[in-house]
């Protein structure tokens, strides 16, 4: 159910060209696999578009969800077998997801590689895919929870047109109304500090051992922060390095 808006509060081998959408060398990294993990309203999709912007042509963002989505839309043979678990309830068995992934990758080809966001989330996922798709890198983002409680519970939205505020960084000109239609804004459900708090207690039981996961193999990163801009400079010299 929604409730009324809060007060507004006050508040490598060759040289890299520094461009609005740089060009990077052609090195191994064209076919690397590349997982970013983090806590939900960690600033994944956010960092992934930096990536993709400064990294093209040699990144695909494969996010399993958006691709899932489609999959199920166009009803493709993968869609229609995901549907029949998803409207039920179920989840989308972890072959199926494989298979999606070997389906996107495929489309892909060998000239880019796989910035993958959303699969694997447990370590169950990560054993099948490794029997298909070798991951390279791991981008970890270490956002402390308080931050990403506060960041997902200051968020607002106008339901009929989607536009989204934040008391913090990005707040409507009159407090509580939608910019451009001045009706009011809610606060969906699963945006509330409690639901806030269960997600990330769900996320810290299921895909944060992934980290160790990884780690073992000496293939992740992490990067603390609380701010994606600040976060993603790490994260940009990291990948720069991997190319040497």
């Amino acid at each position: 159910m929604a409730t009324a808006a809060p007060r507004l509060a006050t508040s490598a081998r060759s040289r890299l060209v520094q461009t609005s959408n740089p060009v990077m060398p052609d090195t191994g990294i064209d076919k690397m696999t590349t997982l970013i993990l983090g806590k939900p309203g960690g600033g994944k999709g956010t960092i992934s578009n930096k990536i993709i912007q400064d990294f093209t042509p040699h990144f695909h963002h494969l996010s399993t969800g958006d691709v899932l989505r489609k999959h199920v839309r166009e009803e493709t043979e993968i869609g229609l077998q995901a549907h029949k678990h998803m409207k039920t309830g179920g989840l989308v068995p972890d072959e199926l997801m494989v298979r999606l992934l070997d389906d996107a990758k495929g489309k892909v080809g060998d000239k880019k590689g796989l910035l993958l966001d959303g699969f694997p989330r447990t370590i169950e996922q990560a054993a099948v895919l490794d029997k298909s798709i070798s991951v390279d890198l791991v981008i970890n983002l270490d956002v402390p929870t308080e931050t990403i409680v506060e960041r997902i519970s200051d968020r607002w939205i106008h339901p009929p047109s989607g536009r989204i505020y934040s008391y913090s960084y990005n707040p409507p000109k009159v407090e509580g109304k939608d910019d451009v239609t001045g009706e009011p804004l809610v606060q969906r459900e699963d945006d509330r500090p409690e639901f806030v708090k269960n997600r990330l207690d769900a996320y810290e039981k299921t895909t944060a051992p992934l980290i160790d996961y990884y780690s073992e193999r000496g293939i992740l990163k992490s990067f603390q922060g609380t701010q994606s801009d600040v976060i993603y400079v790490g994260v940009k010299e990291w990948l720069k390095m991997k190319l040497i």
